[in-house]
Parts: C-alpha cells; sequence; structure tokens
C-alpha cells in the first residue's frame, strides 16, 4: 500500500482510499469514470498518458467536457509505451501500484505488454481493472460505445418514440460502467485483505445497458406483454406528465397515490373530480386518462409554472420545472449544500463541477487538485521512483527525439 499524504485541506477525516495507489491508462469517459471516484475517495490516481496527450483532452462539441469532468483529482504522467525506457518507468511506477485501470480495444495492453497476465506474475497483489465493450464471449472482438450498446440493448428503443430508437441523454452506460468498475475494485481491494492475492475485474459497456434494462425485461417475464417505450407507455400513475401552462411554459407534476389525489383536489378546487366515481383509486384514473388528462391540462394551464410549483411544494406533491443541464450551476438546491465544487478548466478560466451524489459522515467528497496538466507529474514520480535528475533528463531528450 503505498502513503499519498494527507486527506483533503481542512478535512479532519481521513479518506477511505488513502493510502492506495492507481495507475490507470484511460480515455474518454468509462476509464476515467473508473479513477475519478477513487480518486474523490481518496486514492493517489496517476493518469499515464502518451507524448502527445489524452485525445480526450482535445475533443469538441458533445465531449468538451469529458476531460474535466472525469479527471479531477488526478496525476498525470506522459510517457512514451512504445519505447523500452517509457515501458521502463511505467512497469516501474505499476510496481508500487495497488490497482491498474485500462479501457483501451481488446489486446491492446497485451501488444504492451501491460495486460493482467503479465502485470499479475510481476505482483500476484495487483488488482487490474479492465474496463471493455463486452465481457468475453461472442461479442467480445466488437468495437463499442455507449450509443452501440444502447441501440442493441433495448435502452435507445425504451427512450424514443415507436420507431424512432433515441439513446439516453447523457453517457450512462460509460459513466455507469466505470463505477462498476471501481466497485469490482473496491471488493476486490476487502477480497485482498483476506487473500493476500489480487485478481482481475472486469466491466463492459453492453452488459451494463443490459442491466439498466433488466426491469423492463422483468416486465415481460411477469406480464407476459413487451414493454412499450416510454413516450407510448401506460403509465402506471393516473398523473404522470408534463404540463404546457400558463405563457407556454413547462413543468412536470406527478400524483401517484388515492391520498396525493385527495391534496391535489382540494389544493386547486377541483371538488366535481375528487367527486367523480371513475376517478376514486389511481388505477381508475389510469383507465380514464384518455378523458382525464386533457381536462387536467386545461385546468393547469391557467397556473404558471411557478404558482404550480408553490401549491406543490407547500402540499408536498411530486413536481419539477424542466431545466436545461447549464440551469444547474444556479440550481439553489445545489449552491445551498456545496453540491459544485470550483475547478480549473484547461483554458484557465474557472468553474464549477458537480461532485459525487453521496455524503461520508456528512462530508461530500470534494475536488482536491484540479484535472492535471499533460505531464504535470512526470518529473516528481520519476524522483520519487528513483530517478537521478541526469536519468530524467535523458529520458525527455529521448522523447524529443522520438
Amino acid at each position: 500500500m503505498h502513503n499519498t499524504g494527507s486527506a483533503e485541506k481542512g478535512s479532519q477525516q481521513k479518506l477511505p482510499y488513502e493510502g492506495i495507489r492507481v495507475v490507470e491508462f484511460t480515455h474518454m469517459v468509462m476509464g476515467p469514470t473508473c479513477g475519478m471516484v477513487l480518486a474523490d475517495l481518496g486514492a493517489e490516481v496517476i493518469k499515464i498518458e502518451p507524448l502527445a496527450g489524452d485525445n480526450t483532452r482535445r475533443l469538441m462539441g458533445s465531449g468538451a467536457g469529458f476531460f474535466t469532468m472525469f479527471n479531477r483529482n488526478k496525476k498525470s504522467m506522459a510517457l512514451d509505451l512504445h519505447t523500452p525506457e517509457g515501458k521502463e518507468a511505467a512497469l516501474k511506477l505499476i510496481a508500487s501500484a495497488d490497482i491498474v485501470s485500462e479501457n483501451f480495444k481488446p489486446g491492446t495492453m497485451a501488444k504492451l505488454g501491460l495486460d493482467y497476465a503479465a502485470l499479475s506474475r510481476l505482483n500476484d497483489r495487483l488488482i487490474y481493472v479492465s474496463h471493455k465493450g463486452f465481457l468475453p464471449g461472442p461479442y467480445e472482438h466488437r468495437t463499442a460505445l455507449d450509443e452501440v450498446v444502447q441501440m442493441m440493448g433495448g435502452l435507445a428503443y425504451m427512450t424514443g418514440r415507436e420507431g424512432d430508437p433515441l439513446r439516453a441523454g447523457a453517457s450512462v452506460n460509460d459513466i455507469m460502467g466505470g463505477m462498476f468498475g471501481a466497485m469490482g475494485a473496491m471488493a476486490a481491494l476487502a477480497q485482498r485483505v483476506a487473500t493476500g492475492k489480487g485478481q482481475e475485474v472486469q466491466s463492459a459497456l453492453f452488459e451494463n445497458n443490459v442491466f439498466l434494462v433488466a426491469q423492463h425485461m422483468m416486465q415481460f417475464a411477469v406480464t407476459g406483454q413487451a414493454a412499450a417505450p416510454m413516450p407510448s407507455r401506460i403509465s402506471a400513475w393516473g398523473v404522470y406528465d408534463v404540463f404546457t401552462v400558463k405563457d407556454g411554459e413547462q413543468i412536470f407534476l406527478a400524483v401517484v397515490s388515492d391520498s396525493q389525489w385527495a391534496v391535489f383536489c382540494k389544493a386547486f378546487d377541483l371538488a366535481d373530480l375528487q367527486a367523480d366515481p371513475r376517478l376514486v383509486t389511481n388505477n381508475d384514473r389510469v383507465h380514464a386518462r384518455d378523458w382525464m388528462m386533457p381536462v387536467l391540462r386545461s385546468r393547469m394551464a391557467q397556473h404558471s409554472a411557478a404558482e404550480l410549483s408553490r401549491v406543490f411544494e407547500d402540499n408536498g406533491l411530486p413536481f419539477a420545472t424542466i431545466m436545461q443541464p447549464q440551469d444547474l450551476f444556479d440550481d439553489p438546491h445545489l449552491v445551498a449544500t456545496g453540491g459544485l465544487a470550483d475547478v480549473q478548466l484547461p483554458d484557465g478560466r474557472h468553474s464549477q463541477v458537480p461532485l459525487m451524489p453521496i455524503m461520508l459522515d456528512g462530508h461530500r467528497p470534494s475536488v482536491r487538485s484540479n484535472p492535471p496538466r499533460l505531464g504535470e507529474h512526470t518529473d516528481a514520480l520519476l524522483l520519487e521512483m528513483g530517478y537521478s535528475a541526469s536519468q530524467i533528463q535523458r529520458l525527455k531528450d529521448a522523447k524529443a527525439a522520438a
């Protein structure tokens, strides 16, 4: 176990994985998420990057936030793994590691001699987390992306309208796949305490997606009826909808129990609907949606979204205004509870970033260091590994020559 020093500045509580060293060979979202989870929880996570840097640093469009989001609390070491000197440095670093994590194409790490089979012979206590598109089997040779597995795994079908499959609006499989990789690493660390041995942990996009849609698989198993896509599903609740209200604003309103129906009707003076024998129970209201919902939409349209929010909140009824992601930087709850932490963007500007959605003993694991500059920690780590200043300079000269 490697000693990484003190916990988050100003905190009196030691983070759970302080003293654990993770060396990651990762890019994009899945592998970096695994490292971010472990780093947020106190592990020293060292990101090995090629000399040109992780390509994720240069993504545009929907990928522009990937590097900043998933690489906080990490160190960066730039090495050319295709040179003997670069590979030797990587192996020396791995010798001090508890966990190695990677998410490259099948066979890539084996070609470099950095796969689990090779590294476990050097250190049988090593935990090796491999993030792939598919777990071993008939599909393992395929190249997978989040969108690929959403299409083949039924999630895009469930999200879109009939005949119009639509991927979910975030990298759900990449992020959850990385989280499951971290969970596997945690389980392997716990088991190592008992056995003294490490092991290989595998996590995959496709299997993660299947886990996400398992509720719909089991719905079919229980009912014999195929689950309908979300836009056309038969709701389990009488009122569970987006309403367009005064001035064209939108708001989601839900009334999911008979007691809530009574409260809702009283709050909005809907005595006629509360007395209607066709609307007594939730299941009655589900059957009556074809005629009930137009009535409710007409009544709710007389109110503003702010007024509806106030009445629903005052009466303990579920509701949500329709927000865009950028609106969350100003969300009163996130701001008040410290759910956003300061972070420096790659261009030097400062912003805020969401923290992991957990609390440990009343505290949110926070940002202890910004996403690293390329190779920011290379020299310090080489010095720690016993390299002399002249050896480090020769390694840099070899990089320059390459």
